[in-house]
């Protein structure tokens, strides 16, 4: 019987190595998480600012946004609103004390298909932490995936020097929309599209290299190196170690603490999956996009749409919850 293949080890961690070739960003918005991994940037969504909220040693924050809704608002819902608003960049303004790079802030879900309130919840965070002292350069506005989303993004970037990052993004032709859109960063979700295919085929596991997630964010991270597009590729979203591993290279990564744990104590040898050569080698075909063509190649997607509308919603409803947290505080 043949002995298996065992890894090479390191004497560095995991962790460290991928900090070498790949920008390792905290999925979090846990503070201690963030002074632990030491990330370069850090990311939030309503589900991670929520949880943080209900936190103890977090309760100073909330207060002091609730303080702010009670002031500056006039109706209970827009107390509401602008507490909210304020506790968002209260939070980013804090992670921006630990990570030296940038954070990003998203848009309520809510707003995923207009454009034009997208555009204004955006300026209006920009300008809450322009009063707190923080440089839109340090800021990344998270807008969903969606052509509205998309189209806001376009004109923050282009007209406001607002840098965004699209999430909530499972399809190729998201990442074309986008790129051709010219916005500063993407986060295709490689653990959802996972859940996807596990769920709805017969497949129910997958080698690292052969996870639909990894093959996705591959082709489309090939897909902007080939054809030069400015716009980078930040995996999220992720299920095991196993996935990290195999986009090693990719522009960035952002990843939950309990998989940076997992990478700090594993010092298995790290080699680049993805870089610039590799992928002006592949056959891919430049294709060109607007609305009609994004709303058919997303409606031919069946994952890619059930991951999308699903995620705006699970969003939405933790945004809710923390409205709801928040009104009792007003209250």
């Amino acid at each position: 019987m043949v002995a298996p293949i065992e890894a090479k080890r390191s004497k560095m961690s995991s962790l460290e190595q991928l900090k070498k070739f790949t920008t390792i960003v905290a999925d979090t918005g846990d503070f201690e998480s963030m002074k632990l991994y030491k990330p370069t940037d850090a990311t939030t969504n309503p589900s991670l600012i929520l949880n943080a909220a209900k936190m103890e040693r977090y309760q100073s924050i909330v207060e002091k946004a609730v303080e702010y809704g009670q002031k500056v608002g006039g109706s209970a819902q827009e107390k509401v609103e602008e507490a909210m608003d304020y506790l968002c960049v209260l939070f980013g303004c804090e992670i921006l004390k630990i990570v030296p790079g940038r954070v990003s802030t998203e848009v309520d879900a809510r707003l995923s298909f207009d454009t034009e309130k997208s555009v204004k919840k955006a300026l209006k965070l920009i300008g809450l932490y322009a009063d707190m002292g923080i440089a839109k350069e340090r800021i990344l506005i998270k807008l969903a995936s969606t052509w509205e989303g998309i189209q806001a993004a376009k004109i923050l970037e282009s007209e406001h020097g607002v840098k965004c990052n699209l999430t909530l993004l499972f399809s190729f032709a998201q990442a074309v929309a986008c790129a051709e859109a010219k916005v500063t960063l993407i986060s295709p979700f490689v653990g959802r599209i996972l859940d996807w295919y596990v769920a709805n085929t017969d497949k129910k596991q997958y080698e690292a290299k052969e996870d639909p997630g990894v093959v996705s964010v591959t082709k489309i991270y090939n897909y902007y190196k080939k054809f030069g597009y400015p716009t980078v590729v930040m995996g999220a979203s992720f299920r095991n170690t196993g996935e990290i591993k195999a986009l090693a290279g990719c522009d960035l990564l952002t990843i939950g603490p309990s998989l940076l744990k997992q990478l700090e104590n594993d010092n298995e040898e790290i080699v680049p999956q993805l870089n610039a050569e590799k992928a002006a080698a592949t056959d891919l075909q430049k294709i060109s996009m607007d609305e009609p063509t994004f709303r058919w190649m997303l409606n031919e997607d069946a994952m890619a749409t059930d991951k999308l509308s699903e995620g705006i919603r699970k969003f939405a409803v933790d945004t809710v919850a923390l409205e709801n947290l928040i009104s009792q505080r007003l209250a």
